[in-house]
């Protein structure tokens, strides 16, 4: 739970308005040029704007280096925001295993009690039989929980990344337009 926590989190101080950031580094380039529009990169959160960063940090060396940049720090972001998913993946996967583990030895448990007592009575039976179906449910309910989870993060990095590369077009297109008024 404290991976996904995180990770919403992180998901949700990652969410930008790239539309006002690249009207805020248009409105730099054209007021203050490479440096001014690196400041307000500097000062807006998210990957978009470190993205951005990146290809102003490359601008001398040309639009293709920009968006090569661009393409590669792109990736960068991608894993930062994909960061833990493989640990919530193997929770989801091992949780129910855990639950059926739990199953197997609630019922020795049940198997142990009517082999001291020499019964198969339901009271000798009750207990085993009670721990196996808890830590069934136990397991599962834990995997349908970090499943909607998992899920919910997925859509929002896919939204994310939707963003970013439509917002690093613009910003590729912003600069080829900069170094044409140079």
């Amino acid at each position: 739970m404290a991976i996904a926590i995180e990770r919403i989190l992180y998901l949700a101080f990652s969410k930008t308005n790239t539309t006002k950031l690249l009207e805020a580094v248009e409105a730099a380039l054209e007021k203050g040029g490479i440096e001014e529009a690196k400041k307000v990169c500097r000062e807006t959160r998210g990957p978009v704007a470190s993205i951005f960063y990146q290809g102003l940090l490359r601008a001398d060396q040309g639009v293709d280096v920009v968006e090569k940049t661009i393409v590669s720090y792109g990736g960068v972001q991608m894993s930062l925001m994909e960061n833990g998913l493989s640990w919530l993946a193997l929770f989801i996967g091992i949780a129910p295993s855990l639950g059926f583990l739990g199953t197997v030895i609630g019922m020795i448990q049940a198997f142990d009690a009517i082999q001291a007592a020499g019964d198969i009575s339901p009271n000798v039976v009750a207990g085993g039989m009670k721990v196996a179906l808890i830590t069934t449910v136990g397991g599962l309910i834990v995997a349908m929980i970090l499943q909607i989870f998992y899920n919910y993060i997925i859509a929002k990095i896919d939204a994310l990344s939707i963003d970013m590369e439509d917002s690093s077009i613009r910003f590729v297109d912003a600069m080829v337009k900069y170094n044409k008024k140079k």
